[in-house]
């Protein structure tokens, strides 16, 4: 005989949409539900497979935006699985600690949602004696270690804890219950049932530790597949672990280099090319594309004049492949190497003007610095993310910026005429 149970977490239920483009309302509504569906798909994996257990290692809501109309959506849900006699355990996440509606939400009576004091409930299961031990987030800060307050391995038990955490953080990131994972091995429990992280690990040691990631990526940060972990305690206390695909929309980033194309519609082609070779590769129902153009092309003028025309061109050609959507479209590309100074061309000769002496000059740059923290810190908190969370990253912003504007202005004044086709 042998225990099994579905190990998810950061779930993120109804949350809001970030940097997808809003002009396509299928693909709007595709990601707008994308978490729900993830959701339903480990319910149903549940059920299929008919395991014992589900645990929910925090972040189940999106935080202070979560409705009742989502909390009902969770509560039928796992409804679904009380009636089949899987039971439930939850804690809380640095998310739902901020959720209006958690104290509201009536759930389940096979649902065990851990409190703001560690707890460890014991139970048979497979024929063998078992110890889920939880502890939620009482507020949405955690800066120190909770695994002090964890209650000790039960004797003869499997134990399996269940934690919300960073682990040992990420430059920029505020710490979550900090620890490390040579912390959790030595811990005594058998299995760590982690959460916060959205990408999957899995920390090798002489104990069990996964990190599942999110069951749903939100936007192309969180690109990849996604999945949930399929846990095994086998008869003889061995613990093997399966992934299980979860994602509905898969985000991925598409490069192309397009200096061999030589015209509009060799362009579309090798664009086209490379979204079927990744939507080949893509292993949810859906692929979310954000496709970014590079090489030296004589085409790099029409294609920033364009960029608009470019993006629905490729959109269409997107949707020939099938449930492919192109999110964004990024452009790095240059133009190829032009006349020298002083050759008389007016455009050329401007382009060497803006590229050598303007944009290189030093108090230039400090007042486009300037103008761009003045933006930034005037924008609300959750908005302010687009020039980077370091001065590098800040001054790698500048420099993108400037570069591509002076591209711009250069590709506005030359402006060739663009081939109907």
């Amino acid at each position: 005989m042998a225990f099994r149970f579905i190990h998810t977490a950061d779930i993120h239920l109804d949350s809001p949409l970030r940097s997808l483009s809003l002009r396509n309302p299928e693909l709007a509504s595709l990601i707008g539900d994308a978490t729900r569906q993830a959701f339903v798909r480990i319910i149903d994996i549940a059920l299929d497979e008919q395991v014992d257990a589900l645990v929910i290692a925090g972040d189940l809501y999106d935080g202070e935006q979560t409705s009742m109309k989502t909390a009902r959506f969770l509560a039928t849900q796992l409804q679904r699985l009380d009636q089949a006699g899987i039971r439930t355990f939850v804690i809380r996440g640095n998310h739902d600690a901020l959720s209006k509606v958690t104290q509201e939400l009536v759930l389940p009576p096979s649902v065990k949602l851990f409190g703001g004091r560690a707890e460890a409930v014991e139970l048979m299961g497979g024929g063998l004696p078992l110890a889920f031990h939880g502890i939620s987030f009482a507020r949405p800060q955690a800066p120190e270690s909770l695994l002090p307050k964890f209650r000790a391995p039960v004797a003869d038990a499997v134990n399996i804890g269940i934690l919300h955490t960073s682990l040992a953080g990420a430059p920029g990131h505020d710490p979550y219950a900090p620890c490390t994972a040579s912390d959790l091995h030595g811990f005594g429990f058998d299995y760590w049932a982690l959460g916060h992280i959205h990408q999957r690990s899995h920390h090798a040691g002489p104990k069990t530790v996964v990190m599942p990631g999110m069951p749903q990526g939100r936007d192309i940060n969180e690109a990849g597949p996604k999945s949930l972990s399929l846990v095994t305690v086998h008869a003889d206390r061995r613990i093997s672990v399966e992934e299980r695909l979860t994602s509905v929309a898969e985000f991925c980033r598409v490069s192309v280099d397009v200096s061999s194309a030589s015209d509009w519609r060799d362009l579309i082609g090798l664009i086209g090319g490379k979204l079927e070779q990744a939507r080949e590769n893509t292993r949810s129902e859906h692929m979310v594309a954000r496709v970014r153009l590079t090489g030296a092309t004589g085409l790099s003028f029409q294609l920033r004049r364009d960029l608009d025309l470019l993006q629905q061109d490729i959109e269409h050609r997107a949707e020939g492949i099938g449930r492919s959507f192109v999110e964004k479209l990024e452009l790095a590309v240059t133009a190829p190497a032009t006349a020298s100074p002083g050759s008389g061309d007016p455009v050329a000769e401007l382009g060497h003007l803006l590229r050598d002496e303007i944009l290189t000059r030093h108090g230039f740059r400090e007042d486009i610095r300037e103008m761009i923290i003045e933006l930034r810190d005037g924008l609300p908190r959750e908005a302010r993310g687009f020039s980077g969370a370091s001065d590098a990253e800040l001054d790698a912003f500048i420099e993108t910026l400037l570069c591509e504007s002076g591209e711009d202005i250069i590709a506005l004044m030359s402006a060739p005429a663009r081939e109907d086709l």
